[in-house]
């Protein structure tokens, strides 16, 4: 039996496609994610992304996020795992911002992989 046509070509597309490709896609959809979680988004009905905030999700989404670019980093180069790591911290700070009862240093959301961001 066959594979069908569609799946044929999207394996050979994967097949293209570098790693450190793939890293910076899955980190950034992980990004995005977490950004509109913490309230960052600009397409709310009152300009502002505070209909979307959950902090619950955007911890999840945060940790995974750390885990990934905490691991990836020594395979990826510096370039691409500094940017990350910019991205991550941003994110880290913005969800510290946007509770109500913040995390103790090192509670934070990904600081188990990052260290503490103050």
């Amino acid at each position: 039996m066959s594979e069908p046509a569609d799946t044929t070509a999207a394996t050979r597309d994967i097949a293209d496609v570098a790693a450190v490709e793939v890293i910076t896609t899955a980190a950034v959809h992980l990004m995005s994610a977490a950004a509109v979680k913490c309230g960052l988004a600009e397409d709310g009905p009152d300009g502002g992304g505070s209909e979307y905030l959950d902090l619950d999700e955007a911890r999840k989404l945060i940790t995974a996020l750390a885990a990934l670019v905490t691991a990836s980093a020594p395979d990826i180069g510096n370039q691409h795992a500094r940017s990350l790591r910019d991205g991550l911290r941003s994110l880290q700070l913005a969800f510290r911002e946007a509770s109500a009862f913040p995390d103790a240093p090192g509670e934070g959301p990904g600081e188990k992989y990052t260290g503490s961001v103050v």
